[in-house]
């Protein structure tokens, strides 16, 4: 005969669908298998509950008080936990707070210091949440529970919207609380309003929320949201954000990463310097409320020491590897590279290469035999569609090509790729040719670009086209 206390530890039961077994009071006895296959029925991270034990009971109650709250089988009843935060006291009742695993452990911390066996008490609790009407259930005690918050960004009414959501499925917020909201539901530990407000916040982005949503990702490490700042940024930095105040909020850090992908738009290289050059005045002169016009930005940037240009100068260092970004062979008119050497904002090293590529291009016919990598170095050409058209509706603007330079050969290879992106439904839709090498000339018969045929209900339409491999553009052909 076994004693009674090993008889309890040998007691085994089953776990999820399957034969695995594990010893219920020792989760780490020993069976690793069998309690990762209780992780697993429960949908909760092995390596989490080996870190934190409490983890696994909390999850064991949450499933079971969420199954209860779906069939509605818990009735209103006076409330029996007193959370005490952020100055205020709030009454909760016990079934609805284990939605939030931080609340959770509030309360078994609370139950195990109000008796001796715990883990008596926790089964009691489960117990009566399993029994059919209220009026079986033991009575249970009220608990005071404390909970103390640094994070800035909650707010009274943002948290009192989160608790309110441990109720209602769909509380009802706007823009301007939902921030705290998220930041009171990752406090709380509660998932699907935090995963609520992320899609919110994903679908609200805007030149005003883009700095604040973007810093909320990167603080509570939430990659969906980043990446969906990045992904908006780097279609509407230039044709949006460029023309607004808030290009100053954009942080130096998501600028780097937007100026670094492959899919920013922009109208031409001219643009995106433009809107940099903008961003840069912007930092320097906080007591400026409203856009300057280009002229204002050339004319401070042409104040400076004419000794050293801007960038090799203290104040210009850091902003170094932004500008390494754009993509100044793609500049060719020579009105914009004069305007550039006026205001000694790049080292003259830079504007040399620049006109050194642009002088070997047109001794090759137009060739840009330094550009390698269509991704990295293609120029850039842009079209914004803000509303339905046909292709008869349009008229090629003879303002694009009139003052550009053209090359008189008669035939010429040209590897390029046309990208059209739009937001349906709150994500990005892409389009693309992949990268084509094809041969143009003016003599007929001539071959003809490929079409990039798409069909969306999202407006706008961002279209690109990326050339690598001439110096100039190919709107003559």
């Amino acid at each position: 005969m076994l004693h009674p206390w090993y008889r309890g530890r040998l007691e085994r039961r089953m776990v999820g669908s399957t034969n695995r077994w594990r010893f219920p009071r020792e989760p780490f006895s020993g069976d690793l298998l069998g309690l990762s296959q209780m992780c697993k029925a429960l949908n909760v991270d092995f390596e989490e509950v080996l870190k934190d034990p409490d983890r696994l009971y909390v999850s064991q109650i949450q499933k079971i008080f969420s199954r209860n709250l779906k069939n509605k089988t818990i009735q209103s009843r006076e409330a029996d936990v007193i959370l005490k935060c952020l100055g205020s006291t709030w009454e909760l009742h016990q079934p609805h707070l284990f939605q939030s695993e931080t609340l959770a452990k509030l309360y078994l911390m609370a139950l195990s210091q109000g008796t001796t066996s715990p883990k008596k008490e926790l089964e009691r609790l489960l117990q009566a949440q399993l029994c059919g009407s209220v009026q079986e259930r033991p009575p249970i005690k009220k608990m005071i529970i404390s909970l103390k918050i640094n994070d800035p960004l909650v707010t009274k009414v943002a948290f009192a919207t989160a608790l309110k959501s441990l109720y209602l499925s769909e509380v009802e917020m706007n823009m301007d609380d939902v921030l705290g909201v998220l930041a009171s539901a990752h406090i709380l530990q509660f998932s699907s309003l935090f995963q609520r407000c992320v899609a919110m916040m994903m679908n609200g982005l805007t030149p005003t929320t883009i700095k604040s949503f973007y810093l909320a990702g990167c603080k509570y490490k939430e990659e969906q949201l980043t990446t969906a700042c990045e992904k908006w940024l780097e279609m509407n930095l230039v044709p949006l954000v460029g023309r607004q105040i808030h290009l100053r909020k954009i942080p130096q850090e998501l600028l780097h990463r937007v100026l670094r992908s492959p899919r920013l738009f922009t109208f031409n290289e001219f643009h995106l310097l433009k809107t940099l050059l903008l961003w840069v005045f912007l930092q320097l002169n906080h007591r400026i409320q409203t856009v300057p016009v280009h002229e204002t930005v050339l004319a401070f940037f042409n104040s400076f020491p004419k000794k050293y240009s801007f960038l090799d100068q203290d104040t210009g260092q850091s902003l170094v590897p932004l500008f390494l970004c754009v993509r100044l062979h793609g500049i060719i008119k020579g009105k914009n590279l004069e305007e550039l050497r006026h205001i000694n904002f790049f080292p003259e090293s830079w504007l040399i290469r620049v006109t050194a590529n642009h002088y070997h291009a047109l001794e090759s016919g137009g060739d840009m035999v330094h550009v390698k990598d269509l991704t990295t170095q293609a120029m850039r050409f842009g079209l914004l569609f803000n509303q339905r058209v046909r292709h008869t509706d349009l008229e090629f603007p003879s303002s694009v090509c009139k003052h550009g330079p053209v090359s008189l050969r008669a035939e010429r290879l040209v590897k390029y790729e046309i990208r059209a992106q739009t937001l349906v439904d709150g994500k990005w839709q892409e389009f693309r040719t992949n990268q084509i090498t094809q041969k143009f000339g003016f003599v007929k018969p001539s071959c003809k670009s490929h079409a990039l045929k798409i069909q969306t209900v999202g407006i706008p339409i961002y279209i690109a086209l990326e050339d690598g491999c001439h110096s100039f553009s190919s709107h003559q052909q």
